[in-house]
């Protein structure tokens, strides 16, 4: 049987506009001199994905919609792939250096993937400078999150330059229910409707200092700890206090045009882990720390430095903690204070190691999954309209957060892909209008931090700068 998307996992489909595409990618540097002939091509990267695609699910899953939006879609495996659509190549006009890389992802990545189709797309690029070549690969938000999204790129490399055998898939496609089948599943999810808004509201309301844009409101951390102190049971959880936190304007605020740009560089974890053991924090602190460094100086080199400290969005994996494999999206979204407005590079590393600290100290006492519990209180018929309806009145109101932030862990050592060695994965990730136009990713491989700066294309023109304040900020904290 078809596995049906979550309610969360729609809310990327809900959410998706021209402006706002919701796809998630990687950019891949490698190494062809040690591939066959010393080259890669579209024919040997069809040939690996024909082979390896079960290990990576998304790449067989399209959409089938329920009639009438009764309820949420389904993915159904789609055995007759069309490769030639799916993996594209282009070449980099001379020199091929990395601007005109950045600049060709993000024209790529401000595209949205066609929902008749499986719902990703792979670019080989040729012509960058040394003579490597890239591979950009998206893959839509609605079927994996960052970790996973990882592991589908994974699927694909090897250890060696001489590709693994893997054993090929033998079981049947799934495919989706049948029209009775689908509306009848829909019609109960309808009727249990009433008793999902109760337990959404028992569970959310103590945490409404959590939820974003709510926790701006306020009264909003007063009901949530009077709640906790006398609404909940004696076995429940005590829950830190998180501070009420003001998000401010920047030149990065508010909805975001259609158009993108994209910059790309590498820190090297050795010099982020000894500052992490010189400080006693951890690696990441002084990713957050560094991001923060750098994002002040953008800011005061254009005098829109705000006083107070900026509001940033952090996804955390549920991944490892009671994971439910029907579910692509197994993340929780924290916001926290990121202390730009201090001037010190060591209070900075300081205080984020603070507001990460309480961060991890509420949700280890009791992982919240309000947005899981939120998304599937409304019946699926009606949550298009309200998550499109949310959004537009999220962006357009009180900000829930500044920028993005995002570190995902990733292999240390080289992988290859058709026999060429990865010599950098850069994460290539989302701006919405909710969460602003600033989104700065990291992935650590083989020894490094893989940086992934992506913005608006109107709100910050000069996105290569951030490479270079993000390098300087990690110089400062260097013992």
């Amino acid at each position: 049987m078809a596995r049906q998307l979550s309610a969360l996992d729609a809310q990327f489909l809900n959410f998706e506009t021209a402006a706002n595409p919701a796809h998630i990618a990687g950019l891949t540097v490698l190494d062809p001199t040690t591939a066959p002939d010393g080259v890669v091509t579209k024919e040997s990267l069809i040939a690996l994905l024909k082979r390896r695609a079960h290990l990576a699910p998304p790449l067989r899953r399209r959409l089938v919609e329920v009639p009438f939006g009764l309820d949420h879609p389904y993915w159904a495996e789609d055995r007759e792939v069309d490769w030639d659509y799916h993996v594209r190549e282009l070449a980099l006009p001379a020199p091929g250096n990395d601007h005109q890389l950045g600049e060709q992802v993000a024209r790529l990545h401000g595209r949205r993937l066609d929902r008749r189709r499986p719902l990703w797309e792979l670019y080989l690029i040729h012509g960058l400078e040394g003579g490597r070549v890239a591979v950009y690969t998206k893959v839509h938000h609605s079927a994996i999150d960052g970790i996973e999204g990882a592991e589908v790129l994974a699927a694909l490399m090897d250890l060696t330059p001489e590709p693994r055998e893997v054993e090929q898939d033998q079981t049947p496609p799934a495919t989706a229910p049948d029209l009775p089948e689908m509306l009848g599943r829909g019609f109960t999810r309808l009727l249990d409707n009433p008793s999902a808004v109760l337990r959404f509201v028992a569970n959310a309301v103590p945490r409404l200092d959590e939820i974003p844009v709510v926790a701006q409101i306020p009264g909003a951390g007063l009901i949530a700890r009077v709640i906790r102190g006398v609404g909940w049971s004696a076995d429940s959880p005590v829950l830190p206090d998180l501070p009420r936190v003001s998000v401010p304007r920047t030149p990065f605020s508010g909805p975001v045009t259609p158009h993108r740009r994209f910059a790309f560089g590498r820190l090297p974890l050795a010099d982020v882990k000894k500052v992490k053991n010189a400080y006693g924090v951890s690696v990441n602190d002084v990713v957050m720390a560094v991001c923060a460094g750098a994002v002040r100086r953008w800011l005061d080199k254009r005098d829109e430095l705000p006083a107070e400290p900026l509001v940033v969005g952090i996804p955390f994996s549920t991944r490892g903690d009671a994971a439910d494999d029907s579910v692509a999206n197994q993340v929780l979204l924290a916001t926290t204070t990121l202390p730009t407005d201090q001037a010190d590079a060591q209070t900075r590393l300081f205080s984020v190691s603070k507001a990460m600290n309480a961060v991890k100290e509420r949700f280890s006492v009791a992982p919240a999954r309000w947005l899981l519990e939120f998304s599937q209180a409304m019946p699926a018929a009606l949550s298009g309209m309200a998550d499109r309806a949310a959004f537009r009145l999220a962006s357009r109101t009180v900000p829930a957060m500044n920028l993005m932030i995002s570190n995902v862990p990733g292999p240390q050592l080289p992988l290859y892909i058709c026999g060429a060695r990865v010599l950098a994965q850069y994460p290539v990730s989302v701006i919405t209008d909710v969460s602003g136009g600033l989104n700065i990713t990291v992935f650590s491989y083989d020894g490094s931090l893989d940086v992934g700066i992506v913005v608006d294309r109107e709100m910050v023109p000069d996105v290569w700068d951030f490479i270079e304040y993000l390098q300087d900020a990690l110089a400062e904290l260097m013992p």
